[in-house]
């Protein structure tokens, strides 16, 4: 079955950097979209990072562009996201997700994603 795991979160200090993980099983990366996407409290989950399933199209919040960046290990089927210069503002639990096909367009809206991530915590404060 489809299954994601992130992992990675973490304290980290304005400035700092983490790198998350989006463990997959189930399906291989060369046939789902990813898309990273993160919710505070009282906050709309939204999209951080996405990439279409063929590498063809990648999507950036504009709140993250030259910040965050997203990378894959197909032989592990890890996706990763490689966080720079962290905000307080990018606080939040930032989950992965998962959507059949979508070999050609890197989605950015929730309802497209089938399969989600329990989620890791990310915490930028001095």
């Amino acid at each position: 079955q489809v299954q994601l795991v992130e992992s990675g979160g973490g304290l980290v200090q304005p400035g700092g950097s983490l790198r998350l993980s989006c463990a997959v099983s189930g399906f291989t990366l060369d046939h789902y979209a990813i898309g990273w996407f993160r919710q505070a409290p009282g906050k709309e989950r939204e999209a951080v990072s996405c990439i279409s399933s063929n590498d063809r199209d990648t999507y950036y919040a504009d709140s993250v562009k030259g910040r965050f960046t997203l990378s894959r290990d197909r032989a592990k089927n890890i996706e990763y996201l490689q966080m720079n210069s962290l905000k307080p503002e990018d606080t939040a639990v930032y989950i992965c997700a998962a959507a059949p096909g979508y070999s050609d367009y890197a989605s950015p809206y929730t309802e497209e994603y089938s399969y989600w991530g329990q989620g890791t915590q990310v915490t930028v404060s001095s």
